[in-house]
């Protein structure tokens, strides 16, 4: 437990106290320990709580869960869990259309029969009394109940009133990681068929930064090998991460490579997490100092000539220069900066370089930085010195934080591109046009302007800024260059699946949301946006349902899709995402357009078609080869396949193919390509998920050529690097009388004499793709991995200190970016930065944040189940004993935490631990219903308030956003902390 309990009558107070008045509906105690299934059993667990351990009332096994009757029939289905990104299958069993039992897949390959605390309760999400139940408006500061038809009419009518005033840009569509791929793909179609670019999800705010660094070091933005493959390294460093915590299921795969293959675990970190406890080596640092860190590896491996030549002339372009950077970062240098001992960072270098293969394994707390997306390139690098990418037991191993981050992100759920990593361009467009079957000129139609539809929108860390800045038709002369980039600010955000408790500054945040003309939001619980602000009208809750409800695919970290089958009908009167999608663009008036050829049966939308669409246009990443039948097929069969090759057994209806298909899954279903297991690897065919480094970046620089030399895939035709393919690329070779004849016409038809320009991801008969492949090519090229990234601010990683930074004797010499404009907002860096060195004297104490293994995300559905709300019941504040000692502050006792901006502070109890170091706090990230001190319960929809309430950390992070991304800085600001 991480909030250590003293006693078991102390434990037991605080266990009643949570349920007593739980319900903003006013349930007494009894009441509600009767709705939750709670009996005189429940009653006495009530009072046996043991002050060492947490134990599991009876609201798990009472009345309202439902006890499996034998005599009558059950079906068993399967599902995904819908926490982390490991993609754990679910069994669930179901009699009469109720969900009355759940079992982990003893078959699947990934979680092999087990489940982590939040897996094993998902079936409480179905049966969650604390959902919402119904459609609802806010009028007058009071919640009231309203039909669904009617719901929809008002929402439609007002969006319709806003984009007639101020046009399409004034909506914010904000999305879902929690979305199936199809519900991602079919919102960012909405989005635009409305007209807008503004339109995100939770990668923001988690690994946006990670898909810009290693898209652009070797071609694409994911993770490269799969949690079963780490088995298979002989050196695992988890940085930025704690996936005992964050992703359990997935350490069974890490702990057996260290036991099994006696693997070396290093684990850096600013605190000694659960993870940290498994190290063979424990590397403590100063938050914000990961670029030096790496650097100062690489300084001993460069030193020494541990890194791989031969790996790095044929396929790495710019080591030189980084070399350059690298020298300066000398370990005395890094223990000044970092806080590691040089003899330290030298052990970990050599065991990193030498001890192979080896891994990379990171997550957040790379990511959530000013220099994310630095960071990920550093990271990137030392896997490329050392050659450890593109073979089994290497690679960059990026476990992302929610079920779908993955695949809501590879269908375009981002304001920087259409479906697939496409772009914004006009080519683009086009692209997405004909897969739609509309006329390019339409769409353009629909925006504001040209230059709009190719400008990327406003991100989910900044809405709240573009709601009360004017645009530029509202703006004076004296707001500056403090305006958005469009016609008018923000009027209206819609939300699908996204807590309100996740972004930095939420003090600014609240009034961004007081500022709102129209706020919806739809969700399977009301979520801290329904409660956190002053608003009395204008907000709207829809009941959508969870993944469980619903069909549909998710996309894991490793790449694999997994297909999901409902489980049981929507409970009360919540929708999928797909229906409600459907119907509010009935009302918007583009439906016959935008689902044309999807199937749509009595209002109900076809998944497996949406599916089928994707397949047709998401060329670019190979999400083609993957059709319903297909992952069906495999969750149908995962006995079948390998546990550490992923490889569907001989002999089997799955023979050969990789888990999930994972993408580039290339071709057509019909072509069975296995899809891809390790990105890059060159020791397979690319007909067998073999690969190469991806020539996106041009073919030459500076008079060095960009394309790999003297490195090609198994079976490559062409035994060096080439370009990617288009149609004058097959015409060059003479391969292009080897495109059938329908191929020919679908690429006539859609270019025309423009045919040469049509390449391998826009060419929708996929002719192209099976021509390169046919020849053992790669459709993408076969180039070097960039070191140098000329395309960044800084194109060679360099360390900056955070805005907010505890070293001010450090900032001139590695300064944050300068002031800016991007994602149509101003972006501050120095100017905010000179601030610290007065800061730091009145908020002296590095302020970090992170997960617990009991909740996830915004924490709105887990701190509202019942078995989860029994194991973290408080919010809390890390606090190093000394830190403690010097405030007279007590382990378990209120304290005030004050941040430097805004005048934030939140009341939470005080864990006093060793855990973190001397200087250094740490809060978790998953509560919310209490803001600045105050209890907001009562402002919940009766009977929708979460369990367990506390503050968000998020009230106390501050202003600072990676330049590329804009991803929000919550890993290193500053804090004050006092006795409540």
């Amino acid at each position: 437990m991480l909030i250590k309990r003293s006693e078991a009558r102390a434990a037991t107070q605080r266990l009643v106290s949570t349920y007593q008045g739980l319900s903003s509906g006013g349930l007494d105690r009894r009441s509600l320990l009767r709705q939750a299934g709670l009996g005189g059993a429940g009653l006495a667990v009530l009072g046996a709580l043991g002050g060492g351990r947490a134990q599991a009332a009876d609201a798990a096994t009472g009345a309202a869960t439902g006890v499996l009757d034998h005599a009558r029939p059950v079906t068993r289905v399967k599902n995904m869990c819908t926490h982390c990104s490991v993609g754990c299958s679910v069994i669930a069993e179901v009699q009469e259309g109720v969900w009355v039992g759940q079992e982990p897949a003893w078959e699947s390959p990934i979680n092999r029969g087990t489940h982590c605390a939040k897996g094993a309760s998902v079936r409480e999400l179905v049966h969650g009394d604390r959902r919402l139940k119904y459609p609802m408006k806010l009028v007058g500061g009071q919640w009231q109940r309203l039909s669904w038809d009617a719901a929809l009419d008002e929402i439609a009518a007002k969006l319709a009133d806003i984009r007639g005033r101020t046009g399409p840009d004034s909506v914010f569509w904000l999305g879902s990681a929690k979305f199936t791929n199809e519900a991602a793909y079919l919102y960012r179609k909405l989005a635009a068929f409305w007209g807008t670019n503004t339109v995100d999800h939770q990668a923001r705010i988690c690994h946006s930064t990670t898909v810009a660094g290693v898209a652009n070091t070797w071609g694409y933005g994911a993770q490269t090998n799969s949690y079963n493959d780490i088995r298979n390294a002989r050196t695992m460093i988890i940085m930025g991460g704690n996936p005992a915590e964050a992703h359990p299921v997935s350490l069974q795969h890490v702990l057996s490579g260290k036991e099994v293959n006696r693997a070396n675990l290093i684990v850096i970190d600013p605190r000694f997490t659960r993870t940290a406890a498994h190290a063979t080596e424990y590397v403590r640092l100063r938050p914000g100092t990961d670029i030096p860190l790496i650097w100062g590896m690489l300084w001993h491996i460069f030193a020494n000539r541990w890194e791989d030549a031969e790996f790095i002339k044929q396929r790495v372009y710019g080591m030189d220069e980084v070399r350059a950077e690298v020298a300066k970062w000398t370990p005395d240098e890094v223990e000044r900066v970092t806080g590691v001992p040089g003899e330290q960072l030298r052990r970990v270098a050599e065991l990193f370089a030498r001890q192979k293969p080896a891994t990379l394994i990171w997550c957040m707390g790379a990511t959530q930085k000013t220099v994310g997306t630095a960071n990920v390139r550093a990271y990137s690098i030392l896997l490329l010195a050392t050659g450890n990418v593109g073979s089994s037991g290497t690679g960059a191993n990026i476990f992302r934080g929610h079920c779908n981050v993955q695949g809501a992100t590879d269908l375009g759920l981002d304001v920087t591109t259409l479906p697939g990593y496409y772009g914004l361009d006009e080519n683009a467009w086009r692209h997405w046009a004909r897969v739609w079957g509309v006329d390019y000129d339409w769409l353009l139609a629909r925006f504001g302007s040209k230059a709009l539809m190719e400008m990327p929108g406003v991100p989910t860390t900044r809405w709240f800024d573009a709601v009360v800045m004017p645009g530029e038709a509202e703006k004076t002369e004296a707001d500056g260059q403090a305006y958005v980039q469009q016609p008018h600010g923000l009027k209206a955000m819609m939300v699908f699946g996204h807590g309100g408790n996740t972004v930095t500054r939420m003090p600014e945040m609240v009034k961004g949301l007081e500022k709102l003309e129209l706020l919806v939001v739809a969700d399977p619980h009301p979520t801290t946006f329904s409660m956190i602000s002053g608003r009395r009208d204008g907000t709207y809750l829809l009941p959508v349902c969870t993944s469980f409800e619903m069909d549909g695919s998710r996309t894991a970290s490793n790449r694999s899709l997994q297909w999901g089958a409902k489980v049981v009908e929507p409970i009360f009167e919540s929708r999928n995402d797909y229906d409600v999608m459907y119907a509010l663009v009935q009302r918007l008036g583009f439906a016959d357009r935008m689902f044309r050829d999807i199937e749509v049966k009595d209002g109900r939308v076809s998944a497996e078609s949406i599916l089928r669409e994707m397949n047709r246009g998401l060329w670019s990443i190979g999400y083609t080869g993957q059709s319903p039948d297909r992952l069906k097929l495999h969750m149908a069969n995962q006995q079948h396949f390998d546990l550490v090759t992923l490889r569907g057994k001989p002999g089997t209806p799955v023979a050969g193919e990789f888990y999930g298909l994972p993408w580039p899954c290339w071709g057509t279903p019909e072509m069975k390509h296995p899809g891809t297991h390790i990105l890059y690897n060159t020791a397979l065919h690319v007909k067998e998920g073999g690969g190469t480094f991806r020539a996106r970046f041009g073919v030459e620089r500076n008079g060095q050529t960009l394309l790999a030399e003297g490195s090609y895939s198994k079976g490559s035709e062409i035994q060096d690097g080439y370009p990617e393919f288009t149609v004058a690329v097959l015409k060059k070779l003479g391969w292009f009388e080897e495109l059938s004849a329908a191929e020919k016409a679908s690429l006539e038809r859609h270019f025309g004499q423009n045919i040469d320009r049509a390449g391998w991801a826009t060419d929708l008969s996929g002719g192209v793709i099976r021509v390169a492949m046919e020849h053992g090519c790669v459709p993408y090229g076969n180039a070097k991995a960039r070191a140098v990234a000329w395309n960044l601010p800084d194109p060679v990683p360099v360390h900056r200190e955070p805005i907010y930074t505890a070293r001010p004797d450090l900032m001139a010499q590695y300064p944050t970016l300068p002031d800016r404009r991007g994602f149509r907002m101003p972006h501050l860096g120095q100017s905010l930065q000179a601030r610290s060195a007065t800061v730091v004297k009145d908020f002296p104490i590095i302020l970090t944040s992170g997960r617990l293994v009991e909740y996830e995300g915004g924490g709105e559905e887990t701190r509202s189940n019942k078995w989860l709300a029994e194991l973290q019941q408080e919010m809390f504040v890390g606090i190093n004993p000394a830190d403690a000692a010097a405030r007279g502050i007590r382990d378990g006792g209120w304290v005030w935490v004050t941040g430097p901006e805004s005048q934030s502070k939140a009341r939470v109890k005080a864990l006093v631990t060793e855990r973190v170091g001397r200087g250094v706090a740490f809060m978790p990230f998953h509560f919310g219903g209490w803001f600045q001190g105050e209890d907001r319960r009562k402002y919940y929809p009766a009977g929708t308030d979460p369990i367990v309430l506390g503050e968000s950390v998020n009230t106390l992070t501050t202003y600072g956003y990676d330049p590329v991304t804009f991803m929000q800085e919550t890993k290193v600001t500053l804090c004050q902390i006092r006795s409540a």
